[in-house]
């Protein structure tokens, strides 16, 4: 009989994609299913993305390239960190990988040995604490609440910290919450981090996707001392909707970038060819597109926070980011549907699912029980059309 690794054991399937998987599958038997499952833009790519991707193609560059991305998008890169971040950067402290998840994965791969400890605040992306896992680190998980806007406070990072703890991560706009940290926040947070000589993860995937004039800063910018703390994760899978696309990069000190390019060169070796002329056209090419649809991310948000608000049993938090609603439906457990009790939320979004055709994550995913979240990234005529049912849905609980 065939065993398997513990290490494969230890890991579950991602609950976003499974939802997902199993609304798609009800899809496809011709089910009208209302998914706010995916976290990934409804958007197709810009015109000029795909026009470079098909050219690449045209043009034959479809071999190998350098593990690390090629020479022209790591200077595209090195360029939107300048233009937009205001950070500088050489070629040698960026690597390209397949996707924003592969980043992560690359780093504590290059970073964790046995036993060190990651500090993730909850809610917290579903991949971070496995992938840390795999790596042989310990993830430690510092739960926040909702009265806190949903982040990690100094006093609780620097209550943390052991001598194992390498690094911490931070989300912002964060994933599942939507919450995004201020200035000031971030300053606090790194002057912990520097004093205590521990890494500063920051995952800065939606820095495009804002609100309500939120100013999004990476902390990398605070001062040369937290640059060298700090590794900036990002993509351009959700700011220009290449998800399948698959690339990410990872900009931090040169001794961890090589040290992740030689993970990658063992793995995956280089990210797809043609990906990487599309990005270069995206980092390069007319940055009107990400101002356009978060027009649209905007009036969606505003519809689904104070629809959620006005359904019994369920309060809403408002994000300053991403585009995801986390309600907390506490108040619906305990009730019953059709005689089955509602016990977690895990439980609301099968019954939600099979009773009123709607896909959502069960906050259990992100170490948040008693949350759902609910992607906007869906059409307007979809999300109204899900706040109905979840409406009729929640009246027919007793």
């Amino acid at each position: 009989m065939l065993t398997l690794s513990s290490r494969v054991q230890q890991i579950k399937p991602s609950p976003t994609l499974a939802i997902t998987a199993k609304a798609k599958a009800l899809q496809a038997e011709g089910v009208d299913v209302v998914n706010f499952g995916a976290g990934e833009p409804d958007f197709d790519t810009p015109e000029n993305i795909k026009e470079a991707g098909i050219k690449a193609i045209r043009d034959g560059f479809t071999n190998y390239t350098a593990v690390p991305g090629i020479p022209q998008l790591r200077r595209a890169i090195v360029s939107k960190l300048k233009r937009e971040n205001r950070l500088d950067y050489a070629e040698n402290e960026i690597i390209v990988s397949c996707g924003g998840k592969h980043s992560f994965y690359n780093l504590a791969q290059a970073l964790l040995d046995p036993g060190d400890e990651v500090i993730v605040p909850a809610p917290y992306w579903v991949s971070y604490p496995p992938m840390i896992s795999l790596a042989g680190g310990v993830p430690i998980i510092l739960e926040t609440s909702e009265a806190e806007g949903f982040k990690l406070s100094p006093k609780r990072l620097k209550a943390a910290i052991s001598e194992k703890t390498r690094a911490v991560v931070i989300n912002s706009p964060s994933n599942p919450t939507g919450a995004a940290y201020s200035w000031e926040e971030l300053k606090a947070l790194a002057e912990v981090v520097v004093e205590n000589n521990i890494l500063l993860i920051s995952d800065e995937i939606y820095e495009h996707i804002i609100y309500d004039g939120f100013v999004q800063r990476s902390p990398a910018e605070i001062s040369a001392a937290v640059k060298e703390h700090c590794v900036i994760l990002n993509g351009v899978s959700k700011s220009y909707s290449m998800t399948g696309w698959r690339i990410g990069f990872t900009a931090g000190p040169a001794s961890l970038i090589a040290a992740m390019t030689k993970i990658q060169s063992q793995s995956t070796s280089n990210p797809t060819s043609i990906s990487q002329m599309a990005t270069i056209e995206a980092y390069n090419g007319p940055q009107d597109y990400v101002s356009k649809v978060l027009v649209d991310f905007a009036a969606r948000r505003t519809y689904i926070i104070e629809a959620l608000n006005e359904i019994p049993g369920i309060t809403c938090f408002n994000p300053e980011g991403a585009f995801y609603a986390f309600p907390s439906v506490k108040g619906l457990l305990g009730k019953t549907c059709k005689g089955q009790k509602i016990d977690s939320a895990l439980t609301l979004c099968e019954l939600l699912l099979d009773e009123a055709k709607i896909a959502a994550v069960p906050g259990e995913a992100f170490g948040a029980p008693g949350y759902l979240r609910f992607s906007y990234a869906t059409s307007m005529g979809n999300i109204v059309k899900g706040i109905n049912r979840l409406s009729e849905f929640v009246k027919d609980l007793h």
